[in-house]
Protein backbone atom coordinates (compact mmCIF):
# COMPACT_ATOMS: atom_id res chain seq x y z
CA UNK A 1 0.00 0.00 0.00
CA UNK A 2 2.73 2.05 -0.95
CA UNK A 3 0.67 4.53 -2.82
CA UNK A 4 -1.75 4.94 0.14
CA UNK A 5 0.92 5.72 2.70
CA UNK A 6 2.97 7.98 0.15
CA UNK A 7 -1.05 9.98 -0.28
CA UNK A 8 -1.48 9.95 3.57
CA UNK A 9 1.93 11.39 4.39
CA UNK A 10 1.72 14.16 1.71
CA UNK A 11 2.79 17.64 3.66
CA UNK A 12 0.64 20.54 2.49
CA UNK A 13 2.28 23.79 2.38
CA UNK A 14 1.89 25.07 6.11
CA UNK A 15 3.06 22.01 7.42
CA UNK A 16 6.61 22.73 5.56
CA UNK A 17 6.97 26.05 6.86
CA UNK A 18 5.91 25.64 10.32
CA UNK A 19 8.99 22.52 10.16
CA UNK A 20 11.29 25.32 8.60
CA UNK A 21 11.00 27.63 11.70
CA UNK A 22 11.68 24.78 14.12
CA UNK A 23 14.62 23.23 14.67
CA UNK A 24 16.10 20.07 16.11
CA UNK A 25 15.12 15.91 15.82
CA UNK A 26 11.90 14.37 16.20
CA UNK A 27 11.21 11.62 18.40
CA UNK A 28 7.95 9.65 17.84
CA UNK A 29 6.73 7.61 20.40
CA UNK A 30 4.13 4.71 19.72
CA UNK A 31 5.36 4.87 16.44
CA UNK A 32 4.02 1.52 15.08
CA UNK A 33 0.46 2.72 15.81
CA UNK A 34 -2.58 3.37 13.11
CA UNK A 35 -0.98 6.81 12.63
CA UNK A 36 2.23 7.16 13.74
CA UNK A 37 3.58 5.92 10.10
CA UNK A 38 1.95 8.75 8.72
CA UNK A 39 2.98 11.27 11.02
CA UNK A 40 6.63 9.79 10.31
CA UNK A 41 6.78 10.15 7.07
CA UNK A 42 4.77 13.43 6.93
CA UNK A 43 8.22 14.93 9.44
CA UNK A 44 10.39 13.27 6.95
CA UNK A 45 9.26 14.72 4.09
CA UNK A 46 8.30 18.34 5.50
CA UNK A 47 11.84 18.80 6.64
CA UNK A 48 13.26 17.72 3.56
CA UNK A 49 10.91 19.92 1.58
CA UNK A 50 11.82 22.69 4.01
CA UNK A 51 16.17 22.33 3.45
CA UNK A 52 15.85 21.27 7.50
CA UNK A 53 18.56 19.00 8.71
CA UNK A 54 16.09 17.19 11.75
CA UNK A 55 16.45 13.70 11.78
CA UNK A 56 12.76 11.76 12.47
CA UNK A 57 12.79 8.84 14.63
CA UNK A 58 10.18 6.31 15.25
CA UNK A 59 10.19 4.30 18.53
CA UNK A 60 8.00 1.76 18.90
CA UNK A 61 8.23 -2.38 20.22
CA UNK A 62 8.13 -2.96 16.01
CA UNK A 63 6.66 -6.02 16.60
CA UNK A 64 6.56 -6.86 12.96
CA UNK A 65 10.24 -6.56 10.71
CA UNK A 66 8.36 -5.49 7.50
CA UNK A 67 6.73 -2.82 9.44
CA UNK A 68 10.11 -1.80 10.80
CA UNK A 69 11.50 -1.97 7.47
CA UNK A 70 8.78 0.03 5.60
CA UNK A 71 10.01 3.17 8.68
CA UNK A 72 13.19 2.80 7.25
CA UNK A 73 12.90 2.83 3.91
CA UNK A 74 11.09 6.30 4.09
CA UNK A 75 14.58 7.47 5.91
CA UNK A 76 12.65 7.26 9.44
CA UNK A 77 15.46 6.17 12.03
CA UNK A 78 13.98 3.30 14.45
CA UNK A 79 14.39 2.20 17.88
CA UNK A 80 12.83 -0.34 19.48
CA UNK A 81 12.01 0.18 22.77
CA UNK A 82 8.87 -0.82 25.27
CA UNK A 83 7.97 2.50 26.52
CA UNK A 84 6.28 0.97 29.60
CA UNK A 85 10.03 -0.29 30.90
CA UNK A 86 11.42 2.62 33.23
CA UNK A 87 14.78 0.85 31.90
CA UNK A 88 14.11 1.05 27.97
CA UNK A 89 12.75 4.85 28.35
CA UNK A 90 15.88 6.37 30.27
CA UNK A 91 18.35 4.51 27.45
CA UNK A 92 16.49 7.41 25.10
CA UNK A 93 18.11 10.22 24.43
CA UNK A 94 16.25 13.45 24.87
CA UNK A 95 15.24 15.44 21.82
CA UNK A 96 13.95 18.50 21.01
CA UNK A 97 10.78 17.07 19.67
CA UNK A 98 8.73 14.49 21.06
CA UNK A 99 5.61 13.07 19.72
CA UNK A 100 3.80 11.01 22.28
CA UNK A 101 1.25 8.85 20.51
CA UNK A 102 1.68 5.05 22.97
CA UNK A 103 -0.97 3.72 24.77
CA UNK A 104 -3.80 1.35 25.01
CA UNK A 105 -7.50 1.04 23.65
CA UNK A 106 -9.02 -1.94 21.90
CA UNK A 107 -9.87 -4.59 23.95
CA UNK A 108 -8.76 -2.87 27.28
CA UNK A 109 -12.04 -1.97 29.13
CA UNK A 110 -12.14 -5.03 31.86
CA UNK A 111 -8.14 -4.99 31.82
CA UNK A 112 -7.61 -1.54 34.37
CA UNK A 113 -4.24 -3.04 35.03
CA UNK A 114 -3.74 -2.65 31.42
CA UNK A 115 -4.97 0.86 31.32
CA UNK A 116 -3.38 2.01 34.46
CA UNK A 117 -0.31 0.74 33.18
CA UNK A 118 -0.09 2.12 29.44
CA UNK A 119 -1.96 5.46 29.61
CA UNK A 120 -1.04 6.52 32.97
CA UNK A 121 2.25 5.02 34.50
CA UNK A 122 4.09 5.30 30.96
CA UNK A 123 3.04 8.25 29.84
CA UNK A 124 4.27 9.73 33.51
CA UNK A 125 7.65 8.22 32.77
CA UNK A 126 7.88 9.92 29.74
CA UNK A 127 7.12 13.15 30.35
CA UNK A 128 9.69 13.34 33.15
CA UNK A 129 12.36 11.69 30.91
CA UNK A 130 11.44 14.02 28.34
CA UNK A 131 10.95 17.45 30.56
CA UNK A 132 13.37 19.32 28.39
CA UNK A 133 11.90 18.90 25.09
CA UNK A 134 8.95 20.40 23.34
CA UNK A 135 6.08 17.55 23.59
CA UNK A 136 3.06 17.23 21.42
CA UNK A 137 1.08 14.64 23.31
CA UNK A 138 -1.81 12.62 21.50
CA UNK A 139 -5.25 12.48 23.66
CA UNK A 140 -8.89 11.78 22.80
CA UNK A 141 -12.32 13.44 22.60
CA UNK A 142 -13.05 10.74 24.55
CA UNK A 143 -12.08 12.70 27.91
CA UNK A 144 -15.12 15.37 27.86
CA UNK A 145 -18.13 13.83 28.95
CA UNK A 146 -21.41 14.29 26.81
CA UNK A 147 -22.86 17.13 25.31
CA UNK A 148 -25.86 17.56 23.16
CA UNK A 149 -26.25 16.86 19.53
CA UNK A 150 -27.55 19.93 19.09
CA UNK A 151 -24.55 21.61 19.88
CA UNK A 152 -21.09 22.03 18.32
CA UNK A 153 -19.21 20.04 20.46
CA UNK A 154 -17.20 20.27 23.81
CA UNK A 155 -14.93 23.46 23.91
CA UNK A 156 -11.25 23.02 24.97
CA UNK A 157 -12.73 24.53 28.00
CA UNK A 158 -15.32 22.67 28.51
CA UNK A 159 -15.67 19.80 32.02
CA UNK A 160 -13.00 16.61 31.68
CA UNK A 161 -15.31 14.59 32.97
CA UNK A 162 -14.71 10.81 31.15
CA UNK A 163 -17.37 8.36 30.43
CA UNK A 164 -15.86 4.25 31.18
CA UNK A 165 -12.45 3.64 32.31
CA UNK A 166 -10.98 3.94 28.78
CA UNK A 167 -11.60 7.72 28.97
CA UNK A 168 -10.56 7.99 32.82
CA UNK A 169 -7.26 6.51 31.92
CA UNK A 170 -7.05 8.75 28.95
CA UNK A 171 -7.67 11.85 31.19
CA UNK A 172 -4.90 9.90 33.71
CA UNK A 173 -2.46 10.61 30.69
CA UNK A 174 -3.16 13.62 30.00
CA UNK A 175 -2.79 14.75 33.65
CA UNK A 176 0.54 13.15 33.40
CA UNK A 177 2.10 15.58 30.52
CA UNK A 178 -0.10 18.70 32.71
CA UNK A 179 1.67 18.10 35.61
CA UNK A 180 5.28 17.67 34.18
CA UNK A 181 4.20 20.77 32.39
CA UNK A 182 3.39 23.00 35.37
CA UNK A 183 6.54 21.30 37.44
CA UNK A 184 9.37 21.39 35.20
CA UNK A 185 7.62 24.35 32.64
CA UNK A 186 7.86 21.38 29.61
CA UNK A 187 5.83 23.05 26.41
CA UNK A 188 3.42 20.49 25.54
CA UNK A 189 0.18 20.17 23.43
CA UNK A 190 -2.11 18.01 23.69
CA UNK A 191 -4.24 16.38 20.60
CA UNK A 192 -7.83 15.67 21.63
CA UNK A 193 -8.58 13.90 18.42
CA UNK A 194 -11.82 13.06 16.90
CA UNK A 195 -12.27 10.52 14.79
CA UNK A 196 -9.70 10.33 11.88
CA UNK A 197 -10.19 8.45 9.53
CA UNK A 198 -8.89 6.84 5.88
CA UNK A 199 -9.44 4.21 3.09
CA UNK A 200 -8.75 1.23 5.59
CA UNK A 201 -10.04 2.42 9.10
CA UNK A 202 -12.49 4.96 10.79
CA UNK A 203 -16.26 5.32 11.54
CA UNK A 204 -16.70 6.04 8.07
CA UNK A 205 -15.61 2.44 6.91
CA UNK A 206 -17.22 1.39 10.02
CA UNK A 207 -20.29 2.46 8.45
CA UNK A 208 -19.89 2.03 4.94
CA UNK A 209 -18.72 -1.98 5.72
CA UNK A 210 -22.07 -2.16 7.98
CA UNK A 211 -24.15 -1.19 4.80
CA UNK A 212 -22.68 -2.58 2.33
CA UNK A 213 -22.25 -6.15 4.27
CA UNK A 214 -26.56 -5.47 5.01
CA UNK A 215 -25.46 -5.17 9.02
CA UNK A 216 -27.36 -3.15 10.99
CA UNK A 217 -25.93 0.44 11.78
CA UNK A 218 -26.64 1.32 15.31
CA UNK A 219 -27.38 4.70 15.32
CA UNK A 220 -27.30 5.20 19.65
CA UNK A 221 -24.43 7.58 19.01
CA UNK A 222 -26.16 9.24 16.30
CA UNK A 223 -23.76 12.01 15.73
CA UNK A 224 -19.76 12.01 15.38
CA UNK A 225 -16.94 14.82 14.49
CA UNK A 226 -14.73 13.41 11.19
CA UNK A 227 -11.34 14.25 9.94
CA UNK A 228 -9.63 13.07 7.32
CA UNK A 229 -6.31 11.25 8.86
CA UNK A 230 -3.83 13.24 6.43
CA UNK A 231 -5.07 16.12 7.89
CA UNK A 232 -5.57 15.24 11.48
CA UNK A 233 -1.59 14.90 11.28
CA UNK A 234 -0.99 18.09 9.31
CA UNK A 235 -2.62 19.79 12.18
CA UNK A 236 -0.67 17.48 14.71
CA UNK A 237 2.53 19.21 13.24
CA UNK A 238 1.44 22.34 13.14
CA UNK A 239 0.27 22.38 16.85
CA UNK A 240 3.68 21.74 17.79
CA UNK A 241 4.79 25.74 17.60
CA UNK A 242 1.56 26.39 20.10
CA UNK A 243 3.02 23.69 23.19
CA UNK A 244 3.52 25.96 25.64
CA UNK A 245 3.83 25.68 29.97
CA UNK A 246 0.90 25.08 31.42
CA UNK A 247 -0.22 22.21 28.72
CA UNK A 248 -2.35 23.33 25.60
CA UNK A 249 -5.13 21.18 24.95
CA UNK A 250 -6.42 21.30 21.75
CA UNK A 251 -9.47 19.80 19.56
CA UNK A 252 -8.08 17.85 16.77
CA UNK A 253 -11.14 17.26 14.30
CA UNK A 254 -13.63 18.70 11.47
CA UNK A 255 -15.97 21.58 11.85
CA UNK A 256 -19.03 19.98 10.85
CA UNK A 257 -21.12 17.54 13.45
CA UNK A 258 -22.31 14.87 11.50
CA UNK A 259 -25.64 12.49 11.15
CA UNK A 260 -24.63 8.68 11.14
CA UNK A 261 -28.33 7.97 10.32
CA UNK A 262 -27.15 10.54 7.26
CA UNK A 263 -23.70 8.99 5.97
CA UNK A 264 -25.40 5.45 6.09
CA UNK A 265 -27.84 6.64 3.79
CA UNK A 266 -25.58 8.59 1.40
CA UNK A 267 -23.57 5.36 1.20
CA UNK A 268 -26.58 3.28 0.84
CA UNK A 269 -27.54 4.92 -2.43
CA UNK A 270 -23.02 4.67 -3.30
CA UNK A 271 -24.20 0.97 -2.92
CA UNK A 272 -27.78 0.89 -3.94
CA UNK A 273 -28.05 -0.88 -1.29
CA UNK A 274 -30.90 0.61 1.60
CA UNK A 275 -29.08 1.30 5.06
CA UNK A 276 -30.69 -1.20 8.05
CA UNK A 277 -30.66 0.39 11.29
CA UNK A 278 -30.58 -0.21 15.16
CA UNK A 279 -30.93 1.93 18.17
CA UNK A 280 -32.53 5.23 18.49
CA UNK A 281 -30.67 7.98 18.70
CA UNK A 282 -29.25 9.65 22.13
CA UNK A 283 -29.78 13.24 23.02
CA UNK A 284 -25.86 13.64 24.35
CA UNK A 285 -23.00 12.04 22.62
CA UNK A 286 -18.98 12.37 22.18
CA UNK A 287 -18.84 15.76 20.11
CA UNK A 288 -15.49 18.25 19.93
CA UNK A 289 -15.54 21.97 18.91
CA UNK A 290 -12.55 22.49 16.95
CA UNK A 291 -12.77 26.10 16.73
CA UNK A 292 -9.36 26.84 18.11
CA UNK A 293 -7.36 24.99 15.80
CA UNK A 294 -9.22 25.70 12.85
CA UNK A 295 -8.67 29.28 13.41
CA UNK A 296 -4.97 28.76 13.99
CA UNK A 297 -4.50 26.16 10.84
CA UNK A 298 -7.29 26.86 9.01
CA UNK A 299 -10.44 24.35 7.89
CA UNK A 300 -9.32 20.61 7.51
CA UNK A 301 -9.06 21.10 3.60
CA UNK A 302 -10.27 17.31 3.09
CA UNK A 303 -15.15 17.70 2.97
CA UNK A 304 -17.03 14.75 4.05
CA UNK A 305 -18.27 14.30 -0.05
CA UNK A 306 -14.47 13.40 -0.87
CA UNK A 307 -13.99 11.03 2.34
CA UNK A 308 -17.57 9.26 1.99
CA UNK A 309 -16.32 8.69 -1.68
CA UNK A 310 -13.02 7.08 -1.50
CA UNK A 311 -14.37 5.00 1.72
CA UNK A 312 -17.16 3.56 -0.93
CA UNK A 313 -15.19 3.23 -4.06
CA UNK A 314 -12.44 1.21 -1.69
CA UNK A 315 -14.48 -1.15 0.03
CA UNK A 316 -16.39 -1.71 -3.19
CA UNK A 317 -12.85 -2.38 -5.19
CA UNK A 318 -12.13 -4.90 -2.31
CA UNK A 319 -9.28 -3.78 -1.09
CA UNK A 320 -8.06 -4.31 2.42
CA UNK A 321 -9.28 -2.74 5.61
CA UNK A 322 -7.24 -2.36 8.64
CA UNK A 323 -10.09 -4.72 10.63
CA UNK A 324 -10.19 -2.32 13.59
CA UNK A 325 -13.46 -1.51 14.42
CA UNK A 326 -13.56 2.08 16.02
CA UNK A 327 -16.51 1.44 18.81
CA UNK A 328 -17.92 4.71 17.97
CA UNK A 329 -21.20 3.51 18.94
CA UNK A 330 -20.28 2.96 21.92
CA UNK A 331 -22.28 4.87 25.01
CA UNK A 332 -20.52 3.33 27.60
CA UNK A 333 -16.68 3.75 26.79
CA UNK A 334 -15.76 -0.07 26.71
CA UNK A 335 -13.57 0.18 23.64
Amino acid sequence: MEEVDEFLSAPEPGVVESLARGSGNYLVLGAGGKMGFHVCRMLRRGLDAAGVAGRVIGVSRFGNAADRAAFEKAGIETIVCDLSDAVGVESLAPEDNVIFMAGAKFGTSDRPDILQRMNVEMPRLVAEHFRSSRITAFSTGCVYSYVPTTSRGATEDSPTEPVGEYALSCLGRERAFQEASLRHGTKVVLIRLNYSVEFRYGVLVDIAGKVLRGEPVDVGVGHVNLIWQRDAVAHTLLAQEYAESPALPLNVTGRQVYRVRELAERFGRIFGKPPVFTGSEAAEVWLSDASRACALFGDPPTGIDQMIDWVAAWLQAELPTLNKPTGFEKRDGKF
